[in-house]
């Protein structure tokens, strides 16, 4: 029997989540990100798992059977940065866009910003819509 993914959507309030957040910064950061994500998605904002706030839904079968929904953007405000959620591997090959964003890391489908001050998000808006364009592109929906 396959296991189910720990990250499904949940009727959690994400206001509540945010509002509990400790730190104003992350507070005033997070309801940036949940503008800018609504806008892209057109979407409302819903939880995923206890931690991440997610805009829309697409549905994946991976090679190996393992099917599931996940967010089509996605960020959760951790306790050290905020985490963005990307289509993994989308920004490898554009580091003239990396190189614009600011102050980062980057996993393969994260990045890590410790204030949305320290980045460009004009950038971050640009890929943001990209990674919502090629996930529709490599999940349409059926």
């Amino acid at each position: 029997m396959p296991t189910p993914n720990k990250t499904t959507a949940t009727t959690a309030s994400v206001q509540a989540f945010i509002d509990k957040h400790p730190k104003e910064q992350m507070r005033d950061d997070s309801r940036v990100l949940m503008a800018m994500m609504q806008e892209l998605t057109g979407e409302e904002p819903h939880m995923y798992g206890p931690s991440i706030v997610g805009f829309g839904t697409y549905h994946y079968t991976y090679a190996s059977g393992h099917s599931g929904s996940a967010p089509l953007a996605a960020f959760s405000p951790r306790k050290p940065e905020l985490v963005i959620y990307l289509l993994p591997g989308l920004f490898e090959s554009e580091p003239e866009m990396l190189a614009k964003l600011g102050k980062y890391k980057m996993s393969k489908a994260c990045l890590y910003v410790k204030k949305l001050a320290d980045i460009d998000l004009k950038v971050l808006k640009v890929m943001v819509k990209k990674s919502i364009a090629a996930t529709r592109k490599a999940y349409p929906q059926q």
